[in-house]
């Protein structure tokens, strides 16, 4: 089968992968002349410990197997299964880690609850004031801004594999074989199977295409540290992550929202913290979430403000110089419940997009999916 993948984000590229281990040839097309969207502007994390009962854990449970094959065979992933704590310093968010400890899918989870010193013992860079932490030991971590590439170049030594980059996808075409696409070079290259994976690029083609499409953009701001000098050994997050992520949701986390408003920037930010060590030592921090658009075309302040107090109270020390700041965009369901949205948008030509902020987790077992549901 001749497979043609257009978007060479995360989700993109998993869906080239799976066509080529299942022995199909693939022709990878993308706008830029590599991925520079939200698949390289986040944290590198396989986040399964706030995901949703159901179909989403049971993706991202999937997913957390898929990268750690993937990440056996290519080790420029930088595949670690690190782990993460999520940090409690009230006995409001103690209530809330204990309430999720308590689900009958805790131990799926990996979950752990553990006391200050064991915190410490854990992840000694933590010297902040702590009451303990949710410990998710499923949860692991790739490096974004070069995942992407390595798998491109592991594609590529299987013969099967051609990399297009720089090129537009204009219009969806018929032709004697079937459909196939034409770029903004004016070339057709046609398959036996089209999937769009365009991420958050949604007008245009997909627009056309897809008019009535369920899935909204979304804004977000990070940054990244100078090395810190020491291993922060696992990912760390924030209380405010048990408002983000859904696996928290019940009457302990209404109570936290009662008695622990977020502070005004956190709560005008719609922001929690995230913490996780790159390979060369600093730290990527994050992260706020824009639903509304237009969305800016800088950057704003106080968030990178809010951020760095809550990571240095945590570590208990100032962080490193802050090296970078950005903003990426990407796209999600507009029912947050689903994982992913995927229309067939002729007999052999299918849109998958909106997996939101659990594509770097998913995008593997969304891939499989699509394969399993495409026969390849």
């Amino acid at each position: 089968m001749r497979v043609i993948v257009v978007g060479a984000g995360v989700l993109g590229t998993m869906h080239a992968w799976q066509a080529v281990q299942r022995g199909h040839e693939v022709v990878h097309i993308e706008r830029e002349a590599e991925a520079r969207g939200a698949s390289v502007r986040n944290f590198g994390l396989v986040w399964v410990g706030g995901r949703a009962a159901g179909e989403e854990l049971a993706t991202a449970l999937r997913a957390r197997e898929l990268w750690e094959e993937i990440g056996a065979a290519v080790p420029g992933l930088g595949f670690r299964a690190n782990g993460s704590l999520t940090a409690v310093t009230t006995e409001a968010e103690l209530a809330v880690a204990r309430a999720t400890l308590a689900r009958p899918d805790a131990v799926a989870r990996g979950l752990r609850l553990l006391a200050p010193d064991e915190v410490r013992a854990a992840n000694p860079a933590l010297r902040g004031t702590l009451l303990g932490a949710l410990a998710c030991d499923r949860d692991a971590v790739v490096e974004p801004r070069t995942a992407q590439r390595a798998l491109k170049e592991a594609l590529l030594r299987s013969g099967r594999y051609t990399f297009l980059g720089g090129r537009e996808v204009r219009d969806l075409v018929d032709t004697a074989g079937g459909s196939a696409v034409r770029d903004d070079r004016g070339t057709v290259h046609g398959g036996d199977t089209i999937v769009l994976c365009t991420g958050a690029w949604l007008g245009g083609l997909v627009r056309g295409l897809a008019p009535e499409l369920p899935v909204r953009r979304v804004r977000l701001q990070m940054m990244q540290t100078a090395p810190l000098g020491e291993p922060l050994t696992t990912s760390v997050a924030d209380a405010d992550s048990f408002r983000y992520y859904p696996a928290y949701a019940g009457p302990a986390l209404d109570a936290l929202a009662a008695a622990q408003p977020q502070p005004p920037t956190a709560a005008e930010h719609r922001m929690q913290l995230l913490m996780v060590q790159r390979a060369d030592g600093g730290l990527t921090i994050g992260d706020t979430h824009e639903y509304t658009e237009p969305f800016g075309f800088d950057v704003d302040e106080a968030p990178y403000e809010h951020l760095a107090s809550v990571a240095e109270a945590l570590l208990g020390r100032p962080l490193p110089p802050v090296r970078r700041r950005w903003a990426g965009v990407y796209a999600q369901c507009a029912d947050t419940a689903r994982v992913v949205h995927r229309e067939r948008l002729r007999a052999d030509a299918w849109l998958v997009t909106g997996p939101g902020g659990r594509g770097m987790t998913c995008s593997p077992a969304i891939a499989e999916s699509t394969a399993n549901e495409l026969g390849w």
